[in-house]
């Protein structure tokens, strides 16, 4: 998968693990109903399947999914291209954007993964779709979401215990976008 496929994946998964809160249906479906209780989420799924479902199965491909994406990117010329400017002749979208944008590796050794790839806008004004030149009376600003990660807790030396891990949602950037 390239770059920008791997971000949305990543990002849809993100989203996906983040909203645990019940949602109420306003509508019924005609024909026969599921028996038993639902879990909360996006997808409403019956409780005996989410129960036999691995509990870290989803978190452990997301940070999987999130290691490839690093080793891509250190793998490529992506982290040494700085330059503001649209290539309509790619079909990446990060490329092909007005406020294109590049990605760097946000490194937190207190993390897991302790390597993410982050968005970094590569003008300081807009590309105008008529010139193609940058246009400075705009501005090109990241746009952020929260993606979950897990934070290792651990004792301050001498240590006197092991260390723990808490999930928590951090905010990266995503891409980029015009604003007036």
């Amino acid at each position: 998968m390239d770059w920008p496929h791997n971000l949305l994946f990543l990002l849809t998964i993100s989203i996906f693990l983040g909203l645990g809160q019940p949602r109420s249906t306003k509508s019924k479906r005609k024909g026969q109903g599921r028996s038993g209780p639902l879990a909360p989420g996006p997808h409403q799924v019956p409780l005996d399947l989410v129960s036999r479902v691995k509990p870290y199965a989803r978190m452990e491909e997301y940070e999987r999914n999130i290691e490839e994406m690093v080793a891509q990117l250190r793998n490529s010329s992506e982290l040494a291209k700085r330059k503001c400017e649209v290539n309509l002749q790619l079909w990446m979208s990060n490329k092909r954007s007005l406020s294109p944008w590049g990605y760097s590796i946000n490194h937190d050794p207190s993390r897991i993964p302790a390597d993410l790839p982050e968005a970094r806008c590569l003008c300081l004004g807009c590309v105008n779709p008529f010139t193609m030149q940058e246009d400075r009376s705009m501005v090109s600003v990241p746009v952020f979401s929260q993606v979950p990660v897990r934070r290792r807790l651990c004792p301050p030396p001498p240590r006197t215990g092991p260390c723990r891990q808490r999930a928590v949602m951090e905010t990266i950037a995503v891409g980029c976008t015009c604003i007036f």
